[in-house]
């Protein structure tokens, strides 16, 4: 059942305001009346994670707040100078509902190294094999071993919007401008 109640706790922007004898001011927010609701089931925030060889090894987190998982590799595998490589982890994944992977790069293999991550997407309804594609941008060919780290898995939210043609799509006062069109690099005439 439902119950309504009046917040007592002021806003945390007001914390530290107020008049002179130091009292807070109450923010709408805070003399607001609200109907209290049944809390939705949580969502599953589970990945589910098959190991398809003995090479194979689960994703794990770096620290407890990181963003990603790292993926790592099953095989022993150069990436040529210049090149690219495919590089098989082993495993297949299951994301929650109405979420994906994004395949992401490590930041020190692109800093030491010069490998970055290419396309990477795992879509929630994807049961095939995780591989991960390479790009050395260096000179020098670069070996990647079993078992090391090589990008990370960030579980995002999706949104499955619908399309719809239109005749027109509405104008905004950004309009076409792209590729360094709000400033910075690539502006044309040092704006």
């Amino acid at each position: 059942a439902s119950a309504t109640t009046a917040t007592s706790a002021l806003h945390a922007s007001t914390a530290a305001a107020g008049d002179e004898s130091g009292t807070a001011t109450p923010t709408p927010i805070a003399m607001s009346t609200t109907t209290a609701a049944p809390a939705p089931a949580p969502e599953s925030t589970t990945m589910q994670v098959e190991l398809l060889s003995e090479n194979a090894k689960a994703p794990t987190k770096g620290s407890a707040f990181a963003a990603g998982h790292d993926l790592y590799s099953a095989a022993d595998t150069v990436i040529p100078a210049r090149k690219w490589a495919l590089v098989p982890t082993d495993i297949k994944i299951s994301v929650p509902a109405g979420t994906y992977g994004r395949v992401a790069p490590r930041s020190g293999l692109a800093y030491k190294h010069g490998i970055d991550t290419l396309a990477g997407v795992i879509d929630a309804d994807y049961r095939g094999p995780v591989g991960v594609l390479l790009a050395n941008l260096s000179d020098a060919d670069f070996e990647v071993k079993k078992h090391d780290r090589i990008a990370q898995l960030v579980i995002e939210k999706c949104v499955m919007a619908d399309v719809a043609v239109v005749e027109k799509i509405e104008d905004t006062v950004r309009g076409a401008g792209g590729f360094g069109s709000t400033g910075g690099f690539g502006a044309k005439n040092g704006a």
